[in-house]
């Protein structure tokens, strides 16, 4: 079992190294989902997830989602083989906004970096494009 704290977490890094994981059969908890970032132009980000909710129709799809766990669930989604047997781990993912009271004291992954250019939170992304 492994817990990795979001906070200040890039989220294509994140995600790609969550997936490698799970490859592998790991039970992986995210915590601090809501604090994840996504670098770039706050504007150009919310216009992209924005260009994607709108496609399709609401009946058949694609679906995609706009809570922060929705999000992270579904990048993680797109760099795993998941309609392939190996790739089929996605259930070993489970992802928190906030810290849950029974992990407070376990130890946690930190996957940091300096950032020095614009970024956007998920928090605020989610709110942008109507989630909660």
């Amino acid at each position: 079992m492994v817990i990795i704290d979001g906070e200040n977490a890039i989220l294509g890094r994140l995600a790609s190294n969550v997936a490698k994981r799970l490859v592998k059969n790991e039970i992986i908890y995210i915590v601090n989902a809501d604090k994840i970032i996504i670098t770039g132009d706050p504007n150009q980000i919310v216009k992209k997830y924005l260009e994607r909710r709108a496609r399709g129709s609401p009946q058949h799809g694609p679906f995609f989602p706009k809570t922060v766990t929705g999000i992270v669930r579904r990048t993680v989604r797109g760099m795993l083989p998941y309609k392939k047997a190996k790739g089929k781990k996605l259930s070993n993912l489970r992802i928190f906004e906030g810290v849950p009271k029974n992990f407070e004291n376990e130890k946690m992954e930190k996957m940091e970096k300096d950032i020095s250019c614009d970024f956007i939170t998920l928090k605020e992304l989610a709110k942008r494009i109507g989630g909660k």
